[in-house]
């Protein structure tokens, strides 16, 4: 592995640390401004799921996560990763969502691939992908 790769590595584990801590402000840390930020949904959103929205600051980010976690019960969190693949700059990060949505208590999960770039020691792309029909589900049960 080279030093490019093991470093994007890390930075991936440090974010990946950080989300399960739960520590909003240190998971925006490791962006850049202005990041390339994409979810696999429509532009609009969903009005069920808010934390859908475009984003472009570590601000943005930040509340990104505070909004995910505030709809949801953290306890009842099983969210895993299956494998981390690295390719210099470029990680794709595949694994399960699995959330209790705090409001109706309906539980779900979906795979994801999280397709993030690290250049400079920061986060400069970070693109979401999941089964988006089966939040949106959830959050509207």
């Amino acid at each position: 592995m080279t030093s490019d790769a093991q470093g994007t590595r890390d930075i991936v584990e440090a974010l990946l640390r950080r989300i399960g801590e739960g520590d909003h402000d240190r998971i925006a840390e490791l962006f850049a401004e202005p990041i390339d930020w994409g979810l696999d949904w429509p532009a609009e959103g969903h009005p069920a799921v808010p934390w859908i929205r475009p984003r472009s600051s570590r601000a943005d980010v930040a509340d990104h996560y505070r909004s995910l976690a505030a709809h949801h019960v953290p306890e009842l969190n099983g969210t895993t990763v299956a494998r981390i693949l690295v390719d210099e700059a470029d990680a794709v990060v595949l694994g399960e969502i699995v959330q209790t949505v705090r409001a109706n208590g309906a539980a779900y999960s979906s795979p994801f691939a999280l397709h993030l770039t690290v250049e400079g020691g920061l986060i400069t792309r970070c693109h979401i992908y999941e089964d988006s029909l089966t939040v949106a589900r959830a959050l509207s049960a």
